[in-house]
């Protein structure tokens, strides 16, 4: 086992043996001293300079370095005396903030001159240099042709175009209908034809709500996340839903503010909800919305536009262009003129159901359309009854297309098209389709594009071999599988657990593997592994899930198949979803070593995102079992996380302690990987207890003990964490070499995060050699990963380390910038000795651009000679 906490600081410190104090305390100091450009919490005045505050209240400067998922530290201490002055600062102008319904928020200029006045409310401020906004259209093709809804696209046109002056503007229209009515086709082609007419020049965006997909609709949280991606590109997103939603809204008004209108097209939502957090605070912006349901909410407020089937000539029509554009010379359309009347009609004049009967004439150029009438006309008892009262449940005209394309397949793709309802994820790769049907992949996949080629499925993107079904046809494959034998289904899906868990363990070996060790030949390169575990990671998830019901005997070991590569790739919420599912399926088998396993993971993903108090409970829980059960090398694993979580909260001694005791059992036990991964992790607890010759001694052994295993990876680890301690004790050239093999072997062994953590360090250490260029470049790419990961914190540390270098390089606006993010992601971490470290960082880069703003000034006023 590799070392499981990787250790390091964070620049520009105060004293370390400060560190552990009253937190109340601590925090009363934080919030007296947030300027403005950082979040602030209730209460809190305009800041004032602080004009009258001892020196005695400053914090030492210092510097501290960035490890990959350790907390951040200080470094060296602050000399004495303040450069940049006590003065209060020339006067700032008032910054209007734009109100929210809970928070107020507000782009400040990156100078921090701005002066935000807050009543009884929690404000966020997010600083930095706004450039012209990033432009983004990323909606999909228009249909080819839109046939029979003129009328209907002059009238969102008329929504979708800018309003007058002072008159009140339609900001959502909501397009609805049954499924497969072309509600998407319609809204796509109006928002096209909106952006070529130059209405939308601050962007168009397209969202897949999924709101009736049965693996779960897309949250309105999870939409604005999205839409925000794509307007502002690679910048950093406040982490919580609720801030999101504050910064689409700002970020929507700023663009209206330059006349920049922006069109969100919001597909397929099944519930106001949904869509409530995309509306847009300005009346310049639209929202197109689509669904099923008539969304008649007060507060959604939407025109509703609603869409029915299409007129009969139009349903003719529709087929017949299909056809001609396909064949321009096929003669049917001409010759059989009342048969394509019948087919519309009998498929309900329904666009979807039109489509498919469409492809199935292109698919079978010699198949007569009165022969696909009479095929219709065999299901007329059901069509009649729907149309008796004018159109009734249209679902069963999708129905009754799907059912005659359905019956034209041979058995054997009618047998396919069923089995692929059974996988529980959002889409199904050839391999696992050939799983289902206890088939040969290569004879699947012509099945597959046969199915395709009928209009039920589509496979995404073309040629990747990966195939999706559109919902109705999904809950129409899924009611034809119920009458399946019950036994032909299970034998089907166990089929495909298996496919899942044994793929996964080849793929998994590759994060294990030492260097001769032989490795499944699935997989010819980590690089190969990864790739298939990412393309699968929601399958995987979700087949976990499954499992738990289906076959509860494959669910520990697909999650210790897993388990390696989602923390190598910190995927920490599917681990923690995932050993939940091993708990469950431990606890009502009365497997107590699966239930310990279960735990001991639990804790280590409640470790990484910060929630301490419960990963000790989990931890100390799988510790004790373990024990009771006599399985020492395991409790040995247990103790090594526990120590982990103490050293995280600042209980130094506790955390060596426990360090020391997997040391001692995994010696016992002969485990010397283990060994390598509990001696370097006792390292980073004596460093944090400042005992940093030990701390150097602990750290090279680990790596030695790595080296003699081949663990390459677990010695980048322990170089990481030994160049920490070399930097502080000015061995500083020794730990430039150290980072700098370190980054190399994360990125070897494709590891991400560790890569990051390295790059941190490695631009904190090339700042101490005032190569500050190089420095930059390090922390930035640094910061990239950190949040390419999801780890704020880490990303936080980035920043700090990034706003230093900015600051020696006397670029202090961009140093204000990035170490005010880092202030106020360390704040929503909630790790209040970094964030005073960063505000202390930040507020040095304040009054060094003051000091050089009146320097100029005096400067330019002189008189010349």
């Amino acid at each position: 086992m590799g070392s499981g906490g990787q250790s390091g600081q964070c620049g520009g410190g105060v004293d370390r043996r400060g560190r552990v104090r009253d937190d109340a305390v601590l925090a009363e100091r934080l919030l007296r001293r947030r300027p403005a450009g950082v979040a602030a919490g209730r209460g809190v005045r305009p800041w004032p300079g602080h004009p009258g505050r001892r020196r005695s209240e400053r914090r030492r400067r210092g510097r501290h370095s960035s490890g990959s998922g350790g907390a951040a530290r200080d470094g060296v201490r602050r000399r004495g005396g303040d450069p940049g002055g006590r003065g209060p600062g020339p006067a700032r102008p008032a910054v209007t903030a734009g109100e929210a319904p809970d928070r107020l928020s507000q782009y400040a200029t990156a100078s921090g001159h701005g002066r935000i006045y807050q009543a009884g409310r929690d404000q966020y401020i997010y600083v930095g240099d706004r450039s012209e906004p990033r432009v983004v259209v990323s909606l999909p093709p228009p249909p080819a042709r839109l046939v029979g809804r003129e009328g209907k696209v002059d009238g969102l046109l008329d929504l979708l175009a800018p309003g007058d002056r002072g008159v009140p503007s339609i900001v959502v229209s909501a397009v609805h209908g049954l499924g497969g009515i072309g509600k998407t086709a319609l809204a796509v082609h109006a928002a096209h034809e909106a952006v070529g007419r130059g209405w939308f020049r601050g962007g168009a965006l397209f969202v897949s709500m999924r709101g009736y997909d049965p693996a779960g609709p897309m949250t309105g949280a999870q939409a604005v996340e999205e839409v925000l991606r794509a307007l502002l590109g690679g910048q950093q997103l406040p982490a919580t839903p609720e801030e999101q939603a504050v910064l689409y809204r700002s970020e929507l008004t700023r663009r209206a503010q330059s006349g920049q209108r922006v069109l969100v097209v919001a597909d397929d939502v099944s519930s106001p909800g949904q869509v409530l957090p995309l509306i847009p605070a300005h009346g310049a912006h639209r929202l197109l919305v689509t669904s099923r349901d008539t969304l008649a909410s007060p507060a959604l407020g939407a025109r509703l536009v609603d869409l029915r089937e299409l007129d009969p000539g139009a349903g003719a029509h529709l087929i017949a262009d299909v056809l001609t554009r396909a064949r321009p010379e096929d003669p049917r359309p001409t010759r059989e003129i009342d048969a394509l009347a019948q087919v519309a009609e009998h498929c309900g004049r329904l666009p979807l159901a039109l489509q498919i009967a469409a492809a199935m004439l292109v698919r079978d150029p010699g198949l007569p359309i009165a022969a696909l009438a009479a095929g219709l006309a065999d299901e007329r008892t059901r069509l009649d009854r729907l149309h008796h009262d004018d159109g009734g449940d249209r679902s069963l005209a999708v129905r009754a297309t799907f059912e005659l394309s359905y019956r034209r397949l041979p058995a054997d793709r009618r047998r396919l098209f069923r089995l692929l309802s059974l996988n529980p994820g959002p889409d199904v790769s050839t391999e696992a389709a050939a799983a289902l049907a206890g088939a040969p992949a290569d004879g699947t996949r012509p099945a597959l594009a046969a199915l395709a080629g009928a209009g039920l499925l589509v496979e995404w993107p073309a040629g990747a071999g990966r195939w999706r079904m559109h919902d109705l046809l999904a809950v129409y494959a899924t009611d034809l599988a119920r009458d399946d034998d019950a036994g032909l289904r299970e034998d089907a899906v166990a089929r495909l657990l298996e496919h899942y868990r044994a793929t996964a363990s080849a793929a998994g070996v590759h994060f294990g593997a030492l260097p001769g060790q032989p490795v499944p030949a699935r997989f010819s390169s980590r690089d190969e592994a990864l790739a298939w575990l990412e393309a699968e990671r929601l399958n995987l998830t979700a087949a976990v899930s499954l499992a738990v019901t289906a076959h509860p005997d494959i669910v520990l070991p697909m999650a210790d198949a897993l388990a390696g590569f989602l923390d190598r790739r910190h995927h920490i919420d599917d681990a923690l979803t995932i050993a939940r599912h091993v708990l469950a399926t431990a606890q009502e088998a009365g497997d107590r070593y699966g239930e310990a396993t279960a735990l001991n993971h639990i804790g280590i993903a409640l470790r990484r995102t910060r929630r301490f108090d419960e990963a000790a409970e989990a931890g100390i829980q799988a510790a004790l079992i373990f024990q009771e059960l006599g399985e020492h090398r395991d409790v040995g694993k247990a103790w090594t996380n526990l120590g982990l979580v103490r050293r995280e909260t600042g209980r130094f001694q506790d955390a060596i302690d426990a360090h020391i005791e997997a040391v001692v059992i995994f010696q016992e036990t002969g485990d010397r990987q283990s060994e390598g991964g509990a001696v370097d992790n006792l390292g980073a607890a004596l460093r944090e207890a400042r005992r940093l010759k030990e701390a150097a001694g602990a750290h090279a052994m680990a790596a030695a003990i790595f080296r003699e295993t081949g663990d390459r990876h677990g010695e980048g680890v322990a170089l990481n964490n030994l160049s920490i301690v070399w930097r502080e004790t000015g061995r500083v050239k020794k730990a430039l070499d150290a980072c700098t093999r370190a980054a190399a072997l994360y990125q070897e062994t494709g590891d991400r995060h560790g890569e990051a953590s390295a790059l941190s360090n490695l631009g904190l250490t090339l700042h101490d050699l005032r190569r500050f260029e190089e420095a930059l470049d390090a922390c930035t790419r640094a910061a990239a990963l950190y949040q390419e990961t999801g780890d704020r914190h880490g990303e936080a540390i980035a920043l700090n380390n990034l706003g230093l270098t900015l600051r020696k390089m006397r670029r202090f606006e961009a140093a204000i910038d990035a170490c005010a993010r880092a202030a106020a992601l360390f704040q929503k971490t909630g790790d209040l000795h970094n964030e005073g470290i960063a505000l202390d960082n930040l507020d040095l880069a304040q009054r060094r651009a003051r000091r050089r703003r009146r320097w100029r000034t005096v400067v330019q006023g002189k008189p010349a000679n």
